[in-house]
């Protein structure tokens, strides 16, 4: 039986506690997670301040270079994995089988996270925006226009509290290893692997391993990881954003609320764009933040969801192994029973219709002994007021909704993402001013279209560093 301990600073630890890793189709125990505890994580952090002492033991360059080595051997190498190893298909098997996702997606988000290490150093030189590296590791030193600058580190190390649906997430703490900060993890319970994985790539490429801890365990471990860190990650509801708004120490990452916008400009050519419209909402089983929930326009909206209806309704779930299989499963028992419960009462609103409904053969919500599987769903909203106009959930789900442009930026509420396909300069100026959009794409971009040169949900570098004053006596030789 493949065990596998929890890391504490590099070393493994064996614990009495062990919880099973189980197949959610076969109930089958593919492996035991040693558990860690609040007490183990709240000592072992007293220590935090070797990581980065250890990290700065090497320059950025020296650690973006150690990335790139990472990159392959995450992608393609036999890495250990407690007391066994394991090949990329075994990773992608083991992924898929805890977590719902379909194999052929699994090894897509492993290309994803292997291409942001493999290119760490161009990541990090336009996450700066060309600060020279050496100013992060000594806290100060001259900028290009020959101006003296200081960045502080506020932390040591960065503690993450990881979710289990969408392996994706894991390339927000990717960079923090080279910026000579360590990391804690708590893994998501189903998604152990990719923390595990991306920690052996770094270790054999050279990152000292002193610089990791990774704790699975009990909800009591990521709340003892955000007491003890002086930065922190964490994924969740809603209602998981909302308890942490304003707090500096922590970055929460939540539901995207992620839409298309129509400018009136644009809007009548509307069925140029129903590709990129279906792979907003459709790409990676909708289980993103970044996958697009609603679109928004002015006119066109009932034509605008049929079609999309008819691309996405037919759409049926294939087995976990097919290349082709579209959609992931739901792995929590009652999760997709409660979510279609919930559609369907909220689709008794006014002006409300579910459009998917008629290019479907069967039910929305799929049972199987010990999963289920929520199929693609359109909903059309004749107006902003229904709550489905603005709701998310971890499948290809999509409100269109009619609204005028001029009211769009009063209603859409807080979106991570949005695409504004509009020429007008008016509007687009409009758009760039509006605080509750995180990402703006302007043009044909796809939500879920990711340029790892952006920052994807807050600038990691303004999160591990504070900008100050700084002078000396004398002043340094230029």
């Amino acid at each position: 039986m493949l065990e596998i301990p929890v890391i504490r600073w590099g070393k493994p630890y064996e614990s009495i506690d062990k919880a099973p890793v189980v197949h959610f189709e076969t109930g089958e125990q593919l492996a035991l997670m040693h558990q860690a505890n609040a007490g183990l994580i709240k000592m072992d952090l007293r220590k935090a301040a070797k990581a980065r002492e250890i990290l700065r033991e090497f320059s950025i360059e020296q650690l973006c270079e150690m990335c790139a080595k990472a990159a392959d051997l995450y992608l393609e190498g036999t890495l250990p994995l407690g007391n066994g190893t394991q090949t990329p298909q075994e990773f992608c098997r083991i992924q898929s089988a805890t977590t719902g996702l379909p194999e052929a997606m699994c090894a897509a988000n492993m290309r994803k996270n292997a291409y942001v290490l493999k290119n760490m150093k161009a990541t990090l030189e336009a996450l700066t925006r060309g600060l020279p590296f050496d100013i992060l590791s000594k806290g100060y030193g001259m900028e290009s226009r020959g101006i003296m600058v200081s960045y502080q580190a506020q932390t040591p190390i960065i503690g993450l509290v990881l979710p289990s649906n969408s392996p994706g997430v894991h390339t927000l703490w990717m960079p923090v290893i080279p910026l000579q900060c360590g990391l804690v993890l708590k893994p998501g319970s189903s998604e152990p692997w990719t923390p595990y994985r991306v920690y052996e790539a770094f270790a054999q490429a050279g990152v000292p391993r002193e610089a990791f801890c990774i704790y699975p365990g009990p909800q009591e471990c990521g709340g003892a990881i955000m007491e003890m860190a002086p930065r922190s990650m964490i994924f969740g509801s809603q209602q998981t954003v909302d308890r942490y708004k304003g707090d500096p120490r922590v970055q929460a990452h939540g539901p995207g609320f992620s839409k298309i916008l129509f400018g009136d400009d644009m809007v009548d050519d509307w069925e140029k764009y129903v590709d990129l419209m279906a792979d907003s909402v459709f790409l990676n089983s909708g289980r993103s933040c970044i996958s697009a929930s609603g679109i928004w326009a002015s006119r066109h909206t009932d034509k605008i969801a049929d079609a999309l209806a008819k691309r996405l309704g037919p759409v049926e779930p294939l087995p976990m192994t097919d290349p082709k299989s579209p959609l992931a499963a739901f792995t929590i028992p009652g999760a997709a029973k409660a979510i279609n419960a919930q559609i369907d009462e909220l689709s008794k609103a006014p002006g409300v219709t579910e459009v998917s409904a008629k290019y479907r053969n069967g039910p929305r919500h799929i049972e199987k002994p010990n999963h289920d599987y929520l199929r693609p769903t359109v909903i059309h909203c004749a107006s902003t007021d229904p709550p489905i106009a603005n709701t998310e959930y971890m499948f290809p789900f999509v409100s269109v909704v009619q609204c005028e442009q001029k009211d769009m930026l009063k209603k859409i509420g807080p979106s991570l993402v949005v695409t504004a396909l509009t020429k007008d300069e008016k509007w687009s100026k409009e758009l760039i001013d509006a605080v509750q959009i995180d990402r703006l794409n302007i043009g044909e971009v796809r939500t879920n279209q990711l340029h790892w040169m952006q920052p994807h949900e807050g600038n990691i570098i303004d999160f591990l560093f504070r900008n100050r004053a700084f002078q000396t006596s004398p002043p340094p030789a230029h």
